[in-house]
């Protein structure tokens, strides 16, 4: 459990922010939540999308990692025309050689009303995390 993140929502919810299984690390859906439990950037969805990679962050680095470690990611988004600033934002996050894959879903609605975006994704952090094709 990252100290950079809410314990609640996970207890709460049965669920842990990252589960390692040998060297993969399965890492949940990551909305913008602050340390507190409280909504970052409601309304905003540039201030989630940085948030929601900061928590990522967080999870990987407390496995032993960083975000060159992460080759695969899934962004839930309430409304697809952000797809744009979501890219944005993980060239911010994403600057190692190799970016990790990236799959973009439309969804109607995620767990509160507030969330404008969630980034779910997968770590290897055993001994390379291979190229880019």
């Amino acid at each position: 459990m990252p100290p950079e993140l809410p314990e609640g929502p996970a207890v709460n919810n049965s669920y842990c922010y990252g589960v390692r299984a040998g060297d993969t690390l399965h890492i949940s859906g990551m909305v913008a939540f602050d340390s507190a439990g409280s909504i970052v950037g409601e309304g905003d969805v540039e201030a989630q999308l940085e948030q929601a990679l900061t928590n990522l962050r967080h999870v990987v680095e407390a496995a032993g990692g960083t975000m060159a470690n992460v080759v695969a990611t899934t962004t839930y988004l309430v409304d697809v025309a952000d797809a744009a600033k979501a890219s944005a934002a993980r060239a911010r996050h994403f600057t190692g050689a190799v970016k990790p894959t990236h799959t973009v879903v439309g969804v109607a609605a995620l767990a509160r009303p507030a969330f404008l975006v969630e980034i779910e994704a997968t770590a290897w952090l055993g001994p390379s995390t291979g190229s880019g094709t």
